[in-house]
């Protein structure tokens, strides 16, 4: 089996894949055949990573598991050893496709082990700070904003005068917790101006607002980086085909990245009755007998792709302007 190499050891040094299953508490750890729990702290984190050192060739796999993941894999960047982060429901079809129905921390480190083996996955790159700032400032505004819906929508049920003030309080509350994190985002966007340039340019899209911009940045900044096909695939917009023999089943769509499409899903309501490309797209749809959810995707899909589209344009806007200046 070939196998991936790192630039500074020889080619003939085969990867040594080492499967690390991360809980809230524990990190089960599959290394050259041997298993380790060890706890998810900080100082377990840079033993971990002082041995692998030792190792030659080492690259690590693990799942993306919500965040519990994040504090390892900043330490393994730092160490400078290579990590990839790959799909939990991926590392579970391959053990399935190979009979292993059972599942625990053990069998599951061996499993990301395998799978490192077979696929040999791409290393995950580093986020800088302000990307994760970013990602931890769009995720607190959107429960602000999820909590301050739904703080609303108990309003009206409140009659009680002394309740009615106390809930009052409450939605001012949020309101200034809200005003106080979008100051934050403008500020880590005075301070990447960069950053700040692909926000300005998603944001001028007609239907997308500067929280969309925002929050679609925050989760998937690969965009403007990638083909249709691969951008619509990382939001998981692409539709899959389910047929077998004289059987036709609908197309549905899945996986990729969730905060991604609640973000697109939000915009796309605004864009298909104010945008005047994607209202004629929709409408199209419809009038072709689109169920109106299909349409959306549809629309959710080509708003994306339009997204990747102006970013890629911007990108090469300082390349242009280079030529034409030599």
């Amino acid at each position: 089996m070939t196998t991936n190499t790192p630039s500074n050891v020889t080619t003939n040094t085969p990867t040594v894949y080492v499967g690390v299953d991360i809980a809230k508490a524990t990190l089960q750890v599959h290394r050259q055949g041997r298993q380790t729990v060890l706890p998810n702290t900080p100082t377990a984190h840079r033993k971990l990573c002082k041995e692998l050192k030792l190792l030659p060739a080492v690259h690590v796999v693990c799942e993306a598991t919500g965040g519990y993941e994040r504090d390892l894999v900043q330490a393994l960047h730092k160490a400078k050893t290579p990590v990839s982060v790959v799909n939990p429901a991926q590392v579970r079809a391959a053990a399935q496709a190979q009979g292993q129905r059972a599942k625990t921390d053990a069998i599951d480190a061996a499993m990301l082990t395998d799978y490192g083996q077979r696929y040999q996955p791409p290393p995950t790159p580093p986020a800088s700070p302000v990307q994760l700032q970013l990602v931890a400032l769009t995720q607190w505004l959107k429960q602000l904003v999820e909590a301050q819906a739904t703080a609303k929508t108990q309003a009206e049920h409140h009659h009680e005068p002394f309740v009615q003030k106390q809930h009052q309080q409450l939605l001012d509350y949020y309101a200034a917790q809200i005003q106080t994190v979008e100051d934050k985002l403008e500020a880590l966007l005075d301070k990447d101006p960069v950053l700040e340039q692909r926000v300005e340019t998603l944001d001028a899209i007609q239907g997308v607002g500067l929280r969309t911009a925002l929050l679609v940045l925050a989760h998937m900044p690969e965009l403007g980086q990638l083909n249709r096909q691969q951008v619509a695939a990382l939001a998981g917009l692409a539709p899959w085909t389910r047929e077998s023999g004289t059987m036709k089943g609908k197309r549905c769509i899945g996986g990729g990245r969730p905060e991604v499409r609640l973000a697109l899903y939000m915009a796309t309501l605004s864009a298909v009755r104010f945008n005047p490309v994607l209202c004629a797209f929709y409408q199209r749809l419809i009038g072709k007998g689109k169920l109106p959810k299909v349409a959306l995707t549809a629309a959710m899909r080509k708003l994306l792709v339009f997204m990747n589209h102006q970013l890629k344009a911007l990108a090469a806007e300082p390349q242009s302007a280079a030529q034409e200046k030599n």
